[in-house]
Parts: structure tokens; sequence; C-alpha cells
């Protein structure tokens, strides 16, 4: 099977959580709006796609996954679909269930990340809504960044099957979106994450471990892996990690 991806092409954003998994497993696909438009793809074939009124179930938004006939959309949905097929889910339905609860909890948590800078409107400029983000992100790095990370911290730590993944005893699609987070957070927020990583040790050991894993490895250094930017969702603005 090959995968297309459909995500704008500037930004990591929710398809990278995507791309993580796709990268792992060694996937045959496409990233299509980073393909070039003459030869059919780019950003034009996106919008194509996004505005057929022959799609029976189109999606709202990017991202959204093509595989053969069947367009799937949503971040979780998509991992959700591609977890069995691509080996980064246990096979019984109560963890593919499980695996897809924590994968809507980080779902919130990266809405939570993104309105630190845009918390009055996504159609108003950063710059529109400064004294408002700085509230945000205060109250964010205070109670709401703690309150998720400390969830996350201990659900490595109830793992039965060990403290190595969030669910079972293998890797998942899931710890692939917690090297995600925490690579996002250190980007947006350096100076409050070198702070409070201390108090987070299992997450910071699967983020390690996630990091060197071949495959990963090997994508993270790669043209494949878009650099953070003031574009996406995980932003640095000095004035709000303080």
């Amino acid at each position: 099977m090959r995968y297309e991806l459909y995500y704008w092409p500037g930004i990591q954003g929710r398809g990278e959580f995507i791309r993580l998994a796709l990268e792992e497993a060694d996937a045959d696909y496409v990233d299509v709006a980073r393909r070039a438009e003459s030869g059919g793809m780019g950003v034009p074939a996106l919008m194509r796609l996004l505005n057929d009124d022959t799609v029976a179930h189109p999606s709202f938004a990017p991202p959204f996954l093509k595989a053969g006939d069947q367009i799937v959309g949503q971040t979780a949905n998509i991992l959700l679909f591609l977890g069995p097929k691509l080996g980064l889910v246990p096979d019984d339905e109560a963890s593919r269930l499980w695996a897809h609860q924590l994968q809507l909890t980080v779902a919130d948590f990266v809405v939570e990340v993104h309105d630190t800078h845009h918390p009055i409107s996504g159609g108003l400029y950063y710059k529109d809504q400064k004294p408002e983000a700085q509230r945000r992100a205060a109250d964010f790095i205070a109670t709401r960044l703690p309150k998720f990370l400390g969830y996350f911290e201990t659900i490595l730590e109830r793992n039965p099957h060990g403290d190595q993944y969030m669910v079972g005893a293998a890797l998942s699609y899931v710890d692939l979106s917690m090297f995600q987070i925490i690579e996002g957070l250190r980007y947006a927020f350096p100076r409050s994450m070198k702070k409070s990583e201390p108090d987070y040790p299992h997450l910071t050991a699967l983020h390690r471990r996630v990091s060197v894993r071949p495959r990963i490895a090997r994508y993270l250094a790669s043209a494949r892996r878009l650099p953070f930017n003031t574009q996406g969702i995980f932003r640095h603005y000095k004035e709000l990690d303080a």
C-alpha cells in the first residue's frame, strides 16, 4: 500500500504525528503538498481533494490520508487506522482503544499548546493578541503543562508491561507522538521545560529512546523533517516562556 499524506507543506503541525508513524514503519508514502505542482501534486492537489464534492466522507481540514480508495481524516483517527497496518499498536481491541484514548488526550494537549500563542482567534496574527497570549501562556506553564505531563508520566509508571512504553510491551504510535510533544515543548518553552523535565524522568527517557531508533534518527537528520518555526503549533516567543 502506498499512502498519500495531505498536509500543509511548510510546517510540522498535526501532520508530523502521522509522518513519524510512517517513517518508523518504513512505509511507502508521499507527502503530497510538498511535491511539485508540475507533477500534479503540491498544495493544489491538497485543495482539490479537500474540496472534492464527490468524496463520500470529506475531511474538515488537513491532515487527511488516502489509502487506495479510502480517505481518513483527523490525526488521531488516521493513527487509529494506520496503527494495526504498520505494526504500531497491539493486536487486541482493548489495547487499540487505549492507544486511541491516549492519542485523543495528546490532541487535547496540542490544542492547549496552540492556544498559548493564539488564545483569541486563529484568524488574528500573534501580534494582535500578545497580552492575552502572555496571560494564557503563563497559565499553561503553571497549571496545564504539569497536568498533562504528569498524566502521561503516570501512564508510563503504571504500564503493567514496564515503564518503557505507553501502551503494552512494544513501541506504539503513542510513543512517537509523545516524542513529538517533548520535542515541540523544548522548542517552544525551553526555559520552562529545562526547569520541569526533572519531574518527568520516564517521559524524558522515552523521548531519548525514540530519538535513537534507527529509522527515526535517520528521518530527523533528513530534509524530510521540517524544522520548527513560528508558523506551526509549537512556536517559540521568548516573552511567552517567562
